[in-house]
């Protein structure tokens, strides 16, 4: 039997797809708000949002035939909502952020295909961690990047957004 991934490629995301990028991490906001109710997950982002990551970053996406099935960002900028301080020190951290997969073809392996291209992505870049931030909430993902070789760092909240902090060193 073939693996269901093996027509899944990983890409770097062009301006062209920005559209596709957009319906995946729009689909998964509003599963995780039908699932959980409204949170700070239920955030929606339009063509252009997605063009401004690629340029400032970059974007991977998960591809089947034309189809985006799943995303994920690596920013050398660190976001509003990591607090540097529950981190070893670094001098060449990239953050983990934007990460989403089409509701219907969660949990087949697509999120951690991502995560590992990103992990490649960022040894070539020379990066020595990968952060991120998952929500401390049954709608937050911190089982998942635990599964994908992510430790635990810490918890707090940030503007009242209770988060948990994750790491890979590199």
């Amino acid at each position: 039997m073939a693996d269901e991934l093996d027509s899944l490629r990983i890409a770097t995301a062009t301006p062209d797809v920005a559209d596709g990028v957009a319906r995946v991490r729009n689909a998964a906001a509003d599963d995780l708000t039908r699932r959980f109710g409204a949170g700070h997950w239920s955030g929606t982002i339009g063509a252009n949002g997605v063009r401004r990551g690629i340029d400032a970053s970059r974007v991977l996406v998960a591809v089947e035939g034309d189809a985006i099935l799943g995303t994920v960002r690596l920013a050398t900028r660190k976001p509003w909502a990591i607090d540097t301080r529950y981190f070893e020190p670094s001098d060449r951290p990239l953050y983990l952020v934007d990460m989403a997969v089409l509701p219907e073809r969660q949990g087949r392996g697509i999120g951690r295909r991502l995560v590992e291209a990103a992990v490649t992505t960022a040894v070539g870049w020379k990066a020595e961690a990968i952060r991120l931030d998952a929500y401390d909430h049954a709608a937050g993902a911190g089982g998942f990047y635990e599964k994908c070789g992510f430790t635990e760092v810490g918890r707090a909240s940030y503007r009242e957004v209770p988060l948990v902090y994750y790491q890979m060193r590199l």
